[in-house]
């Protein structure tokens, strides 16, 4: 394990503890000035191509550390995954949801929808990705991930880069299990698209993945279950959305499938 001294604008150094990066002797170090205040420092340190890239912003008494994994070595770590799935039963329900990417200022952003509130849905007003169940027509669940994702937020994703699925989840809403299975597909967008939102969805929310991997945007909550207050962790968005539960279930996957040695932030 390295450490390494970076030095702000004025000459005061941080050390960085390097647990999850190796940065090699010869690794070449390209310093940019970024920001809204020349305080404002960007040091990236580039091994390879598909090398995750790590981004230090900050001044003379703070640091934010963001990770940025290229979309090049999210495409590769997507080529060579193969998702744990489950055997359903006849009577499982299925469902696929869509992760949809788009190259972002500070590296990829993900997209999320905050659901409506409605009565009888178990993720009523959660934050979520497109998606819903597998119907009859569907011809697999990557189909029902992009019919979902049409009918909800009016984004066709035909024309997007199809990279690949995830693990499939089981559906815990509120800690109760349901005999349900989660199939996320990973989608990347190349051009800029509107959406069109339908009445099951209040809301559509671009974030950058880089603060949720390195966990500078963990936070928790408290909500009742089974009648007492419980702590459930995630993710607070830039607009104050909390992502928790089952969409949090299935980012830290993504992110645990992107970097086998990625652990998430210490949790309540």
């Amino acid at each position: 394990m390295n450490d390494i001294t970076i030095a702000d604008v004025s000459g005061i150094g941080r050390k960085l503890r390097t647990a999850d990066f190796t940065i090699e002797p010869k690794a070449q170090i390209e310093t940019n000035g970024i920001g809204r205040s020349t305080n404002e420092t960007a040091i990236r340190f580039t091994l390879q191509t598909h090398t995750p890239v790590l981004i230090i912003r900050g001044d003379t008494s703070r640091y934010d550390i963001s990770v940025v994994y290229p979309m090049s070595f999210i495409e590769q770590r997507l080529a060579e995954h193969e998702p744990e799935t489950f055997q359903p039963r006849q009577d499982t329900r299925q469902a696929a949801v869509a992760i949809i990417l788009r190259e972002g200022v500070n590296g990829p952003d993900m997209l999320f929808i905050k659901r409506a509130e409605r009565t009888g849905d178990p993720w009523s007003g959660h934050m979520a990705f497109p998606g819903g169940h597998l119907d009859a027509e569907d011809a697999d669940l990557k189909t029902a991930a992009m019919r979902e994702t049409w009918e909800e937020v009016g984004l066709d994703l035909a024309p997007a880069v199809y990279l690949g699925p995830l693990d499939q989840q089981r559906a815990m809403p509120r800690g109760r299990p349901l005999n349900m299975l989660i199939a996320p597909h990973v989608f990347k967008l190349e051009r800029a698209v509107e959406f069109n939102i339908n009445h099951e969805v209040a809301e559509v929310v671009w974030t950058e993945m880089g603060a949720m991997v390195t966990g500078a945007n963990h936070d928790w909550e408290t909500k009742p279950m089974a009648g007492r207050p419980t702590v459930f962790n995630g993710y607070r968005l830039e607009a104050g959305h909390f992502v928790w539960g089952l969409t949090y279930r299935m980012v830290k996957s993504f992110f645990a499938m992107l970097d086998p040695a990625w652990r998430p932030p210490p949790e309540r």
